[in-house]
């Protein structure tokens, strides 16, 4: 499972729709309708929160921004709690460049047009969070670049 930091609008199409799906899975394990994944590491920021439902609902809502803005149809209506107020969660400096550098290893190999738009960019936040100093964040596992 992969629930990107990055901002949505740096993703491919591939990666735009697989954190769609995530996400979605991520909702139900912490709406408690699945059993599975409930230990996944990448849960533990939304967790933390005052209200899980409703800051992993918010990060939905900026993913299926960025699906609007391309003409996707990701269905709005699969987000439980798509309009609750939350507080920004902070993410890392660190944490953000590991993604940035995994999403560059991942569009050199399968979209080589991405790839080039990413080179020219720098990393941004997804909405919901707000970049802090700081090394990679404690629930990440990948220590590494992995393609």
């Amino acid at each position: 499972m992969r629930i990107w930091s990055l901002h949505p609008s740096h993703l491919d199409r591939a990666a735009l729709v697989a954190c769609w799906r995530e996400t979605l899975l991520a909702q139900a394990v912490l709406a408690g309708r699945t059993k599975g994944y409930t230990r996944h590491p990448q849960l533990e920021r939304f967790r933390t929160q005052p209200d899980p439902l409703a800051s992993v609902g918010a990060y939905l809502s900026g993913i299926a921004d960025e699906a609007d803005a391309r003409s996707y149809r990701f269905d709005r209506t699969r987000i439980l709690a798509p309009a609750s107020p939350v507080s920004r969660i902070p993410v890392t400096e660190g944490q953000l460049a590991l993604e940035w550098m995994h999403l560059g290893a991942k569009l050199d190999q399968r979209s080589p047009t991405d790839a080039v738009r990413w080179r020219a960019a720098s990393p941004t936040a997804h909405p919901l969070f707000t970049v802090v100093p700081g090394p990679v964040e404690s629930w990440e596992r990948a220590t590494t670049v992995v393609t």
